[in-house]
């Protein structure tokens, strides 16, 4: 299984360390994450991607329990100013991590929210709220609305430390 560009085998799995993954490192509650950034230069905005992985990381306890809340998977269309297309997910279901695509690998995403990179950058600093980006057509939501809900607490716990 590939886990944001690291493959998940006891003796396969290289985390970008300088070192390979040892089994002896990690406990039965551990869940392993790359370093690999998810920040794309063509999309400015992906960095808060970072930010909320970071948050999500930080705390264990804090990660399992936006999981048990929202239990949900987001995923972020995003279009940048040249119009391509990129996409970002929120696992808060399963693992409580970030990455790059759709979903995770194996599973699907609950609701799907569209909107461009600019207008992103404002919602993920609190400079715009998702509520008038919807109403004004900004916002395309696919899937469950309020499903979409759920991930506000970890957006907002994001927002201070988001540097976009």
């Amino acid at each position: 299984m590939l886990v944001h560009g690291a493959f998940h085998h006891p003796f396969l799995l290289y985390s970008f360390r300088d070192r390979p993954f040892c089994p002896s490192e990690t406990n039965s509650n551990s869940i392993i994450v790359s370093t690999m950034p998810l920040k794309n230069d063509s999309f400015p905005s992906s960095a808060a991607f970072d930010t909320i992985n970071e948050t999500l990381q930080a705390d264990q306890a804090e990660r399992k329990n936006a999981i048990s809340q929202a239990k949900t998977i987001v995923c972020f269309n995003l279009k940048n100013e040249k119009g391509e297309e990129k996409s970002w997910y929120l696992d808060l279901k399963n693992k409580g991590e970030v990455g790059q695509g759709a979903a995770p690998e194996g599973a699907k995403a609950d609701v799907t929210l569209s909107l461009s990179d600019s207008d992103f950058a404002q919602l993920v600093s609190g400079k715009a709220n998702a509520q008038r980006l919807f109403m004004g057509g900004k916002l395309k939501i696919k899937g469950n609305i309020m499903k979409a809900t759920k991930m506000e607490p970890i957006l907002k716990k994001a927002q201070g430390k988001a540097k976009l």
